[in-house]
């Protein structure tokens, strides 16, 4: 394979934060092959995670209905180089057929079965990025996620306040922090001086007008999942507070320190914000964590003790150190 001139085809169909996981590995690999063409597989509604990259040549989408032409668009892009890091039947398909060389993520599915269902952890020091960069063959920078708003997304805010994100919404119940407790921690900020500004995507809407409308002077910067204009908020903000959720990479991305909280799931998956100033906080007292290395639509054990167990008093107290250090 010619070292300076190749055609790379990099496929992660979802999910936002799994996205953003790999635009470290887009940029290296760019530095790398600098001559080469990159191209970048996803499903359609992630499409904004990747857009604008200037490291990346073309988008290719992914949508119930165009796998069949996206698998000959594949097939006949002729391609040198497949780095698949989804991983699962789906990707494997598209890439069956094609001429090009392989290289497929090696996920580590029974360490992560053995955290889950036995609590021993094998999975040490585990970095999504790292994986990714593993699979590639390439060494990462240490420059961080990255997203790349156009000149024509505008904040629906100006610039002069103190802000502090709060991003309440996640695709799993049990990774979400109660609302009541989001609302208790803004109201505290807020007699800090502290104005709140409140995200979230299509499916957080209720959560959001809730928030926001408890916490004075607290602004809803919900949206119906345009991504680049959260993100050109989320940069404005002197901390973001997030569940794990693919806000909390987006805020990482924009290189705006984040606080999250973990509840069913934990650190040793890799997910933690990666290239930015963070402090995870979660109940490491409990011997049922994690319950699930995705997340769930309730509590297995019925008390939701990981997230109930974090009150809002205690988070303030870590905020309030945490920002001295910014």
């Amino acid at each position: 394979m010619n070292q300076n001139k190749v055609k790379i085809l990099i496929i992660r169909l979802s999910s936002l934060g799994d996205i953003l996981l790999t635009t470290p590995v887009i940029r290296s690999l760019k530095k790398s092959k600098f001559n080469s063409q990159l191209d970048v597989l996803v499903k359609k509604q992630y499409s904004d995670a990747v857009k604008n990259n200037p490291h990346i040549n073309q988008i290719l989408t992914y949508s119930n209905d165009n796998f069949t032409e996206l698998k000959k668009t594949v097939s006949n892009s002729k391609y040198d180089l497949i780095i698949d890091l989804q991983g699962n039947l789906r990707s494997r398909l598209l890439c069956f057929g094609a001429s090009s060389s392989v290289l497929r993520i090696n996920k580590p599915s029974i360490k992560k079965w053995l955290l889950v269902n036995t609590k021993i952890d094998l999975l040490g020091d585990f970095s999504i990025p790292k994986l990714y960069a593993e699979t590639a063959e390439i060494k990462l920078d240490n420059d961080g996620l990255e997203i790349f708003i156009s000149d024509q997304v505008k904040p629906r805010i100006i610039e002069s306040r103190k802000y502090i994100g709060i991003c309440p919404g996640s695709r799993h119940k049990t990774k979400m922090w109660p609302a009541e407790y989001y609302t208790e921690l803004g109201i505290k900020l807020s007699l800090d001086g502290f104005q709140i500004l409140v995200f979230g995507g299509k499916d957080d809407k209720a959560i959001c007008e809730k928030i926001s409308n408890e916490i004075p002077e607290a602004v809803n910067l919900q949206t119906e999942n345009d991504l680049l204009q959260m993100a050109s908020e989320l940069k404005l903000c002197k901390l973001v507070i997030s569940n794990d959720s693919g806000l909390m990479h987006t805020a990482a991305a924009v290189k705006t320190p984040v606080l999250s909280l973990f509840g069913s799931t934990v650190r040793s998956f890799g997910f933690s914000p990666y290239g930015v100033q963070n402090l995870i906080i979660e109940n490491i007292g409990l011997n049922c964590r994690p319950c699930s290395h995705v997340g769930l639509d309730k509590c297995p054990k019925r008390h939701f003790s990981c997230m109930n167990d974090l009150m809002p008093g205690l988070v303030y107290n870590q905020i309030t150190n945490f920002i001295s250090t910014l």
